[in-house]
């Protein structure tokens, strides 16, 4: 397994290690030079080192630049993050769930293998892999290794039922992924096994925290807020400063599901509902995007239609996501002619599903109330 990785990212160049946030960047020159280090089998250069030892408390392991380090080549395709759902399948139930049903569907192994790589293809560097529950997929730990052997630096994010497993944990030792995003729902055992529907869950959940804590696995908890566990709010983030000592962020906002059904916004705790920030537009589309479960790709994880199904039309489709990108900030239906486009706190595809799901504007809309 290589210690570093160089690789061109959105037209600068990196040095990384695998399992860490931080980079070092370098300039196309000596990028190349660690191309052609690698390619005639020359020794690390002495700036490499100096880099390696500045940026990570560490110095360069002895041996072979070419077992150190592996270089990606440059992609003509300009992306540089990904999202991928292995699988919608869940081991929780949550009322909330932006993806609606979830039912345990995906691509075969050899069919994942072609996905993976032609993620590195297309530029790829920064890649989440999600669910549905991302852990309980059968092949994950096998995509996730091979995900790693391709350069890809890869954050998973997880509800942590599976943390505790002893084969999780040995995993993630081996190899450190660079960030586990948790959700949390729930202070307590009452609390936590209601919301998520799963007896016995926050016993699970918590026995996973305290393993991925002693462990120094790089966790980011996301607190999420319902009308089922606000009044643990003040408990739950008391457990992730005192009891875990984890970074992390507060969601209050429910949407609708990914297919515009307007259930999860029955969970919402109104009193907790926080403004967005002024949405000015994103790269979904131009240099990220976002891969279901078969393989079909999106703009991101919200606008999933049009689509290009990488597994039938392959890597030259995924250019199209730009186009597509561009025509879905359309503002159509009921936001045509809108006098608050300059302040909107919601982007085009979001609008479109809360919409479609009864068009509550108070949820959304600043002509409605919203963030007013």
């Amino acid at each position: 397994m290589h210690t570093l990785i160089a690789s061109p990212f959105l037209g600068q160049y990196l040095v990384l290690r695998p399992g860490h946030v931080k980079g070092v960047g370098i300039p196309e020159t000596r990028y190349e030079e660690l191309r052609a280090a690698v390619d005639v089998g020359r020794p690390a250069p002495s700036w490499l080192n100096d880099a390696v030892t500045a940026a990570w408390g560490t110095p360069l392991p002895a041996g072979d630049l070419g077992d150190l380090l592996l270089v990606r080549d440059p992609s003509p395709y300009g992306y540089g993050k990904a999202s991928w759902e292995i699988n919608l399948g869940c081991d929780h139930d949550c009322g909330f769930c932006y993806l609606g049903e979830k039912r345990f569907e995906g691509l075969e192994w050899n069919d994942k293998v072609r996905l993976l790589t032609m993620l590195r293809d297309a530029g790829v560097l920064w890649l989440q892999i999600t669910g549905g529950e991302a852990l309980i997929d059968r092949q994950f730990a096998a995509a996730y290794e091979y995900a790693n052997d391709l350069g890809i630096m890869v954050q998973i994010s997880t509800n942590g039922s599976q943390l505790h497993k002893t084969r999780m944990q040995e995993l993630f030792a081996r190899l450190r992924p660079y960030r586990l995003t948790v959700s949390l729902y729930g202070a307590t055992a009452a609390t936590y096994d209601a919301v998520t529907r799963n007896r016995g869950a926050w016993d699970r959940f918590s026995r996973g925290l305290d393993a991925s804590r002693e462990a120094g696995l790089p966790v980011r908890l996301n607190i999420v807020i319902s009308d089922e566990n606000a009044h643990e709010i003040d408990d739950m983030v008391r457990l992730a400063e005192d009891r875990w000592s984890f970074p992390y962020q507060v969601f209050s906002n429910m949407s609708p599901t990914i297919r515009g059904e307007a259930s999860p916004l029955a969970s919402q705790a109104a009193k907790h509902l926080k403004p967005r920030r002024v949405f000015t537009g994103c790269n979904a589309g131009h240099t990220f995007f976002h891969v279901d479960p078969h393989g079909i790709a999106s703009i991101c994880k919200i606008g999933r239609d049009p689509s290009v199904n990488l597994m039938t039309e392959g890597l030259t489709a995924l250019p199209r996501l730009g186009n597509i990108a561009e025509s879905l900030q359309l503002r159509t239906g009921g936001c045509s002619g809108c006098t608050k486009v300059g302040i909107c706190r919601t982007c085009r595809p979001l609008a479109k599903l809360y919409q479609e799901a009864g068009d509550n504007r108070s949820l959304y809309c600043q002509h409605g109330g919203y963030g007013a």
